[in-house]
């Protein structure tokens, strides 16, 4: 499944190649979120266009939304989305946290109302399988237990054992079910903010043998060095023959610092969602368009920008269709925003394929933390 290239000689960074059944995948890599079998506001032919390598969506709103049946008549997530390149599920195990008030759970099960009409389902490891089974997804991940931040230790425990149980059974029905080579499986690293349970939870994942590995549990409302020092509890206990996840993050400056460490893959709903309100990312940081100051300024969202919505269109042009509440707006930044952790990731793989990410990281966050006055903890 995964092939290393490159070790940077400075950091942990490395470069890599996932192989899937839809193509392969370059690493490090990041994962557009089309939660409903669509990234917001972009068509397929604008994340080809952006070059992007995969897209990342979720098993607990397409299990509700248009529902299993429905996917299966269309003759799988690929298809049904008109989506040829590969695809990463999760498995509903972050609704089933963030939705804590519509749930109960046991080591059986997760029983849960729909967020849409209050129906009641359930989620087994078993079953969450079975779906991503049908979805038929590139790379899938098992049901597990996010615990909250902060939380007691008690909780933690309980949602490792849990996750731990989950992690085996789930490994067993995709055996069982002869998916192996067709789908790669991907286990996930809990334990909160506790360094032995991360670090016991990360041996006992590693023990049963999964495609791929997860630290999730992360970006859950902790400080972000809260969450760094996790991932450095976690990274040692990760094998190098198989990816590494970084579950859920995060800005740029994040992703930066984190392929550093040594992981492999990334998601986040940040770049669509920052865009549909008025936010572009750019090579100097983080400016909010929609902001008065933009209104007679006619230059590109961002002047190191070669994305289409740079050489066509004006901040001032752009804040105009934002404040009026035009589609097109929140499309145009949306656009310039995946574009740019696109472009991001590249310039990640060059750097480490010529034995300069430390140079390149520390340039990186010095310009992009430099953001009109703010400072942007990295």
């Amino acid at each position: 499944m995964f092939q290393l290239i490159k070790k940077d000689a400075k950091t942990n960074a490395r470069r890599g190649v996932v192989r899937t059944a839809h193509g392969d995948v370059q690493t490090p890599f990041f994962m557009p979120v089309g939660t409903n079998a669509t990234v917001k506001t972009l068509t397929n032919e604008d994340l080809l266009e952006l070059d992007s390598q995969i897209v990342l969506s979720n098993t607990y709103h397409l299990f509700l939304r248009p529902g299993m049946e429905v996917i299966k008549q269309a003759g799988g997530l690929h298809k049904f989305m008109g989506w040829e390149r590969p695809i990463l599920t999760d498995s509903g195990g972050y609704q089933v946290f963030s939705l804590s008030k519509l749930r109960k759970l046991n080591d059986d099960a997760v029983s849960f109302q729909s967020h849409i009409d209050g129906s009641t389902h359930f989620f087994s490891p078993e079953k969450v399988i079975e779906i991503e089974e049908a979805l038929g997804s590139d790379m899938i991940m098992p049901l597990d237990e996010c615990a909250p931040y902060p939380c007691e230790r008690k909780e933690a425990e309980i949602s490792v054992r849990r996750t731990t149980l989950w992690a085996k059974r789930s490994r067993e029905h995709f055996l069982a079910r002869k998916m192996q080579g067709k789908q790669h499986l991907f286990g996930i690293v809990q334990g909160a903010a506790f360094k032995n349970l991360r670090e016991r939870s990360a041996q006992e994942i590693i023990d049963i043998g999964f495609d791929g590995h997860a630290v999730g549990g992360v970006s859950v409302g902790e400080p972000v060095e809260v969450m760094f020092e996790t991932l450095e509890w976690v990274m040692p206990f990760l094998p190098a023959d198989r990816p590494r996840y970084f579950m859920g993050i995060g800005t740029p400056n994040q992703i930066v610092r984190a392929v550093a460490e040594g992981v492999d893959m990334f998601d986040t709903c940040i770049p669509t969602r920052y865009g549909r309100n008025g936010s572009a990312f750019t090579s100097s940081g983080r400016k909010v368009i929609r902001n008065a100051r933009y209104a007679t300024d006619f230059g590109p969202l961002d002047e190191q920008c070669t994305c289409v919505v740079c050489r066509k269109y004006t901040r001032a042009y752009i804040r105009h269709l934002v404040n009026v509440n035009e589609i097109l707006g929140l499309k145009l930044i949306s656009y310039h925003n995946v574009y740019f952790y696109v472009n991001l990731m590249k310039q990640i793989r060059a750097a480490i394929e010529t034995d300069r990410y430390a140079d390149f990281q520390k340039k990186f966050l010095a310009r992009y933390c430099a953001v009109e006055g703010e400072t942007i903890a990295f």
